[in-house]
C-alpha cells in the first residue's frame, strides 16, 4: 500500500517520509548493509541475510500490491537515511495484524525519524483497519522501548537469552504490540 509523501524539519534537517518506490532499490540494498553493521540492536549483523536490489524490487512491489503491507522511506536530500515496514499476513486468523520493523542510519538517530516512521505507520494502520501493531526490540534497547510506549505499546512478552551479541553474551528480545480493538 501507499502513504501520501508527508515532510518534517527536525534539528534544522528537513526530510521527507514517503512509500518506497521500484527506483529505490539499489540504495535500499547497500543502506541495509550499512546499517546492520552500525548496531546490533537489529537482527542480523552486517552481510547476514543480504537483500539484493532484485529482491529489493520484489519487496516494494509485493508490499504496493498488498493492502497489508507499507513500505516507508525517510529522504534527506535526495539520500534514503532510513525506512520501515508494516508486514502482514494473509491467513485469515492473522489478517488483523502487521509486523512493525525500523532502522536508521546512525548518523541520523537523534532526528526523530524513526519516531515519524512509527507515527506514519500507526496513523496507516489504524485508517485502514489494521487492529494490531507487533514489534521485536531488543531489551538493552532503552530509547526504542521508551518510543514504542509512548505510543501504546506494551510488553506482551519476553524471549529470555533470545540473542548472542559480538561480545559472546546472550541478550533478551521484548515482543510489543499495540491493539486498537
Amino acid at each position: 500500500m501507499r502513504i501520501s509523501q508527508q515532510e518534517f524539519i527536525v534539528n534544522k534537517t528537513t526530510y521527507v517520509i514517503r512509500s518506497a518506490e521500484n527506483k529505490d532499490a539499489k540504495d535500499l540494498s547497500e543502506i541495509r548493509l550499512q546499517i546492520d553493521g552500525e548496531t546490533e540492536n537489529l537482527d542480523r549483523e552486517k552481510g547476514e541475510a543480504f537483500i539484493d536490489v532484485q529482491g529489493f524490487e520484489e519487496l516494494i512491489k509485493t508490499d504496493t500490491a498488498s493492502k497489508k503491507n507499507l513500505f516507508l522511506v525517510a529522504v534527506v536530500q535526495d539520500r534514503i537515511v532510513g525506512f520501515s515496514r508494516c508486514e502482514g499476513n494473509s491467513l485469515k486468523r492473522f489478517a488483523h495484524k502487521v509486523e512493525f520493523g525500523v532502522c536508521i542510519l546512525k548518523d541520523y538517530w537523534g532526528y526523530s525519524i524513526g519516531k515519524n516512521l512509527l507515527k506514519e505507520s500507526i496513523a496507516w494502520a489504524d485508517s485502514n483497519g489494521i487492529k494490531k501493531i507487533t514489534l521485536h526490540v531488543l531489551d538493552t534497547n532503552e530509547k526504542a522501548i521508551s518510543l514504542y510506549e509512548k505510543f501504546g505499546f506494551t510488553t506482551e512478552g519476553i524471549l529470555k537469552n533470545d540473542k548472542v551479541l559480538s561480545n559472546g553474551e546472550y541478550y533478551s528480545t521484548v515482543v510489543m504490540g499495540r491493539c486498537n480493538l
